[in-house]
C-alpha cells in the first residue's frame, strides 16, 4: 500500500494559512437519497430502506428506512447507540405504545436497549426514518430464541443482492475504513 498524500496547509478563502493539519479532501462525501433506490422489503414485508453510508470497519450504518403501514421489526437487543429522527409517518415500541414516534421527533437509544417497531396499520402514509446505528441488531423469534443478526455487513450484502435481484441498478452509498499497514517514509 502506498503512504497517503501528506496533508495540505488550510487557508481561508482569501488564501491566509491557518495553523491546522487537515486531510486532502478532493470532493465531499455526498448521497441524495432521491438518486438511489428503495431496497424493497429488505428487512420484511413492508421493510425497505435506503443505505447512506456502510462502515464495515466501525460497525456502523446509516439508512434511510420506509415502513408501510402494519410493518413491524422483531424484538431485537442493540450492541450499540441508535439515533433515530422520523420525517413522515408514525410508529412506536411495542414496549413503549406511549410514546409514539411522529415527523419531527429524534430518539435515541442506548446500546443494550431491546425494543419491537411498530408501523400502526391504520397509518395512512408509509413512515420514513433516518437510523444511524453503531453495531447490530441481535433479533428474536416470538418465543424468545434467536433468529439473527443485522449488521452493516448484512445490510451492505443485501444492498447489491436485492439491487441485483429488484433490478434497480447501481445503488451509491459511502463506505469506510479499508484498514491496511502504511509506512511513513522518511
Amino acid at each position: 500500500m502506498s503512504s497517503p498524500t501528506l496533508p495540505v496547509p488550510v487557508t481561508t478563502t482569501s488564501g491566509s494559512l491557518l495553523p491546522v493539519v487537515a486531510l486532502p479532501q478532493g470532493e465531499l462525501l455526498t448521497v441524495n437519497a432521491n438518486d438511489n433506490p428503495l431496497i424493497r422489503d429488505a428487512l420484511g414485508p413492508g421493510v425497505h430502506f435506503k443505505p447512506l453510508r456502510l462502515d464495515l470497519e466501525k460497525g456502523e450504518w446509516v439508512v434511510l428506512a420506509t415502513f408501510a403501514p402494519g410493518a413491524t421489526v422483531p424484538l431485537h437487543y442493540h450492541t450499540g447507540t441508535v439515533d433515530a429522527y422520523t420525517l413522515s409517518g408514525s410508529w412506536h415500541y411495542l414496549e413503549y405504545p406511549e410514546q409514539p414516534q411522529t415527523a419531527g421527533s429524534y430518539l435515541y437509544e442506548p446500546g443494550a436497549s431491546a425494543h419491537t417497531f411498530i408501523c400502526p396499520e391504520d397509518n395512512t402514509e408509509d413512515t420514513v426514518v433516518l437510523f444511524s446505528v453503531v453495531g447490530a441488531n441481535v433479533n428474536f423469534n416470538e418465543d424468545g430464541s434467536f433468529h439473527s443478526i443485522l449488521d452493516t455487513a448484512l445490510i451492505r450484502h443485501l444492498t447489491g443482492a436485492l439491487a441485483e435481484a429488484q433490478g434497480s441498478g447501481p445503488v451509491r452509498f459511502i463506505s469506510g475504513g479499508f484498514a491496511g499497514f502504511d509506512v511513513e517514509e522518511a
